[in-house]
């Protein structure tokens, strides 16, 4: 009986570092300069690091408020995906963030009455300035609620319905 007891305990010991599996250490946040699409980032920790917003659990609703966003690049629609400010191996979000791809963007709990458009596309992971929309330049027209934007990075999302960025 004595052998099989040892033999027993030999398979869980060896079983129990296989079953216990860490996580990966996030790579670093890249602002993407190309032509579209633009895939969520997987990491998406390294992202709201990136963009300098509170890591919050993946379930946080406090305080919501949900706009759209349509992005066009040399006149054509940009799918905004799902799960931007999101990391779903991490269980975090950031106070802005999409559940489903179509343009819905969520801003919910803590920080999100400040959040930018420009941290926005920092957790998409796209570049965004006065001038550039990924890799298109040049002719940047930004409008929230039908209003030009003088200076799109600086655009805080909260009380606006409709944000359009064309590039």
């Amino acid at each position: 009986m004595r052998p099989l007891l040892t033999s027993v305990l030999a398979m869980i010991l060896i079983a129990l570092p296989v079953g216990c599996v860490s996580r990966p250490d996030p790579g670093p946040a890249v602002l993407r300069d190309s032509a579209p699409p633009w895939d969520a980032p997987r990491d998406g920790v390294a992202y709201i690091e990136a963009a300098g917003l509170p890591e919050q659990p993946l379930d946080t609703d406090s305080d919501p408020w949900i706009l759209d966003l349509t992005v066009t690049v040399d006149g054509r629609e940009v799918e905004v995906p799902a799960y931007i400010g999101v990391d779903r191996l991490r269980a975090v979000q950031a106070p802005v963030h999409t559940h489903a791809p179509g343009g819905e963007i969520w801003l919910e709990g803590e920080g999100n009455r400040d959040v930018t458009l420009g941290e926005f596309f920092t957790l998409w992971g796209v570049r965004l300035d006065s001038d550039c929309v990924g890799g298109a330049c040049g002719d940047l027209v930004v409008t929230a609620d039908g209003e030009p934007v003088a200076d799109p990075p600086s655009l805080v999302l909260r009380g606006l319905d409709r944000v359009v960025v064309s590039g």
